[in-house]
């Protein structure tokens, strides 16, 4: 029932998300990212209609424009103040390493507070996600901000997958990732997650 939606994204806008925006009825496509994006919707500019709510993640930066505005009577409302984003997979030794290194960096490079975790039960896969992180990082244009993340992020050896969602429902992280033969089989033991989506491996 929202009658204006307005979505910001740094440029380059993918053609992913325009064609989701799309689908969705967004009104207003603006190629803007960062604490000036949140500034530009919370008060208006000549090219981007002013909103009553924004919604979304970002980094230190965004979250600090988050919080300026929602506490401004002049600006607009928030969904939450976010803090840094994180991510966790859950993989077993059926999991593609270069699938589960993309997963990981899609939050590490969010800003170099990022955490991102690995749990898995096979000894063998954290050695084959770091060669495949590694090469990923080359042609990552925010490779820099990931490196950072990634130097205080960690993979963990658990004795099993019921052990690794043991261990995610203590941590509750942000976003939860299951890159495992059988995902749905995990749901009923995992409580504690921001948003959780599942990947098949092949």
């Amino acid at each position: 029932g929202c009658p204006q939606i307005v979505l910001c994204s740094p440029p380059p806008v993918s053609d992913a998300i325009l064609y989701c925006a799309e689908l969705c009825g967004v009104s207003c496509v603006a190629a803007v990212g960062g604490a000036h994006a949140i500034a530009a919707l919370a008060y208006g500019t000549a090219s981007i209609p002013r909103v009553c709510k924004i919604f979304g993640p970002g980094n230190q930066y965004v979250t600090t424009a988050k919080r300026l505005v929602s506490a401004d009577a002049a600006g607009a409302a928030i969904d939450m103040p976010a803090g840094p984003s994180e991510v966790m997979v859950i993989a077993d030794g059926r999991a593609r390493p270069d699938w589960v290194a993309a997963d990981l960096l899609s939050q590490a490079e969010h800003g170099p507070d990022s955490q991102v975790l690995l749990l898995s039960d096979d000894p063998q896969l954290p050695g084959a996600v770091a060669a495949a992180l590694a090469k990923q990082l080359l042609n990552l244009p925010r490779r820099d901000i990931a490196s950072r993340a990634l130097s205080h992020s960690c993979a963990l050896i658990t004795a099993s997958l019921a052990q690794a969602c043991e261990l995610a429902c203590r941590y509750a992280p942000e976003h939860l990732i299951l890159q495992v033969q059988e995902p749905h089989a995990l749901l009923p033991e995992l409580r504690n997650a921001g948003s959780r989506s599942e990947e098949h491996t092949s």
